[in-house]
Formats: structure tokens, sequence, C-alpha cells
């Protein structure tokens, strides 16, 4: 099974459409959303209306929960930048999907005898605002995904993709858990300015004693990123979005 999960999309639209265009070619079986459809650009509401629109299962990340703090009545931002502007732009009805979105989405295999537990959420399993960053001791990440019972588990919010494999098993039996941060579609922050997502595969060999059985690409996609950044130069957003689009910090 070829399943592929994207996230903080961060309503860069240009970005977005390039992912799934490569999707098309890609064909997965499945399509996960691990959150922050909105915020740092001005395409909220389209970007919202493409993931209803492919039936994309989303949870929701913490710049989706901030709507619910920054409503569009509160009138006009002014002539002065703005980062709250981008949350202004989100439509009602846009509004009522990402504050109903869930938090966790979990999907479990049964494969050869094995069930293998698969965790989805955006900063981590404790908290939307957790940064699971590469760096982080292992013993930490044994004991979280132990905590949560996962031996998958994939996240985005750094913007910073990665892959790390642990081994949480003792007496000389293994237990390899896959840690997997999507990166970002539309804001990425490794230097490399190209929207990232991840194809990952599960085949009829996969279990938690072996730690190659789970395969992960991570899919770089060309697009157009001087036309989001010129949209938020001619917006009410800091140019430092802008800046940052180019850059990919």
């Amino acid at each position: 099974m070829k399943i592929a999960l994207l996230s903080d999309i961060h309503a860069n639209l240009p970005a977005f459409e390039a992912v799934l265009e490569d999707l098309k070619k890609q064909q997965p079986d499945a399509v996960y959303c691990l959150g922050d459809l909105v915020g740092y650009n001005v395409w909220p509401n389209q970007v919202i209306g493409l993931v209803r629109k492919h039936g994309i299962a989303t949870i929701a990340g913490n710049h989706d929960l901030k709507v619910s703090t920054v409503l569009p009545s509160e009138g006009d931002c002014g002539k002065e930048e703005n980062s709250e502007y981008a949350y202004k732009l989100v439509g009602n009805k846009e509004r009522d999907y990402l504050l109903t979105l869930p938090r966790h989405l979990r999907l479990e295999f049964q494969i050869n005898d094995q069930q293998l537990s698969m965790l989805l959420v955006h900063g981590s399993p404790r908290s939307i605002n957790e940064y699971l960053l590469q760096e982080l001791s292992e013993d930490y990440m044994v004991e979280l995904v132990k905590e949560f019972n996962a031996d998958i588990l994939c996240f985005g919010h750094s913007h910073k993709p990665y892959h790390r494999i642990i081994n949480s098993g003792k007496d000389g039996i293994d237990h390899f858990h896959h840690l997997i941060n999507t990166g970002s579609v539309g804001k990425p922050k490794d230097g490399d300015a190209r929207a990232c997502y991840v194809l990952l595969t599960i085949d009829q060999s996969a279990g938690f004693m072996s730690k190659d059985t789970v395969q992960v690409e991570f899919v770089r996609v060309k697009y157009d990123v001087e036309k989001a950044a010129q949209a938020v130069e001619l917006s009410l957003l800091p140019n430092a979005f802008a800046d940052s689009l180019r850059k990919a910090y």
C-alpha cells in the first residue's frame, strides 16, 4: 500500500496545486494531510476547497485552530503589515471546517500476524504545538511512541523533513518504530524551496521486527515560488514571509 502524507500547506495555492499534479502521477492508495492549511499566505479558502474537493483526510494544525481567535468581522487591518491578516481571509464555512477537524488519526494494519499502529499528528501526540525535532534524544522518543502505541509516528509542524528509526525492543527482541516528519508543502524551512511531501510504502513483509519493511520517500516538487512570494508582497502580510519562501528558512 502506498500512502501520501503532506502537511503545512499554509495557504500556498501554487505549491499545493503542484503537489496535487504530482500525486496524479504517483497514484497513491490514500492521501492524508497533517494540518496547517492556513497562515502565511493569501489563498486559505482555495486551499481548503481543494482539500475538500479531493477528499483528503485532514487533521487540525495549530494555525488552523488560530482562526477561532482572529475573526473576519474584526475589520480592516489598515495599511500596516499584519501577520493576522492571513486568518482574516478565511471564510465562515472554511472556518467551521477547520474548527471541526480531528486532532489525531490512527491507522491499524494487521500483516503477517503482526499489528502495526500508525499515528498521524500535527506537532506530537502530546501537544499540537510540540516540535519533534530530529535531534531529540532516543530515550525521549522511545517513551513517546510507547506511551501512544505508535509503530509509525507521522507529524509535521517544524517544516523540516526527516525519517528516523528507533528501537524500543529489549531482551534481544527488536521493536522498530518509524518517526516521519513530512516537511512542508507550502513553507519549507530546510533550505530547499520546493514543496515537500512523503510517500510511505507498506508491503506484505511489513512488521515492527524489521526496520527495512516500511519504505519512506521524500518527494520534492518544483512550483512557482515567485508567484507565491509576490502574492505576499502585494498583500498586508509581512514581506518577511515572501523572503522565507524564496530562501526556505
